[in-house]
């Protein structure tokens, strides 16, 4: 395969300028020219050929989303060199960062033995089956200030009984769950609302 010859200055300017006017035989040129030789260059920074090949075809596909904005200062081989170094720099340093934070959630992950976790989801499975036990009235109540958040005179009005209905069937609930619940004393704080008249 013959190897195209490079261009001088003034035969890339055309070929930039006719790029940036849309030419897309300009852009397939530039593109067959320097494909290849950037995949090697990016594949020495990465290390790997699929990535440096995924950098090198980002590259192009966003030089021409934004070809108006072609402008070469120098050279294009100095140019699209240096746009492809950057370009891999940022996947080494991106690729970094997500090694961190994997590590970081090992660590944390092989740190913690979740038995808080554990406690919590039981006492939630143990606080739903306590409920489902209360007599259906006081069950009734209970859902609609636990679940609703109701006021007492808000559940009075709906299931059209007296306030102090709903005080004693609160707190007859409240005492049977607090009894039965017991041995989850030091999280039932998070779990128990606050009820209020």
């Amino acid at each position: 395969m013959i190897e195209p010859k490079e261009m001088n200055l003034n035969e890339e300017k055309i070929l930039v300028d006719k790029i940036r006017a849309g030419n897309e035989l300009a852009f397939e040129k530039l593109f067959r020219q320097y494909y290849r030789p950037l995949c090697v260059f990016a594949t020495r920074i990465l290390q790997d050929y699929e990535m440096a090949e995924e950098v090198v075809q980002d590259f192009f596909v966003k030089l021409w989303e934004r070809k108006e904005g072609f402008i070469v200062d120098t050279s294009v081989k100095n140019y699209l060199f240096r746009s492809v170094k950057n370009l891999s720099i940022n996947v080494i340093k991106h690729e970094q960062i997500k090694l961190k934070h994997a590590q970081q959630s090992i660590a944390e992950a092989e740190a913690n033995d979740y038995k808080d976790h554990f406690l919590e989801v039981d006492l939630e499975l143990a606080i739903e089956k306590s409920i489902n036990e209360l007599p259906e009235k006081r069950r009734e109540i209970f859902r609609l200030s636990r679940e609703e958040s109701l006021k007492y005179r808000e559940i009075a009005e709906r299931l059209n009984i007296s306030i102090k209905t709903v005080e004693v069937q609160m707190g007859l609930a409240i005492k049977i769950l607090r009894e039965k619940l017991k041995r989850y004393n030091t999280f039932l704080f998070f779990f128990v609302p606050f009820y209020r008249k």
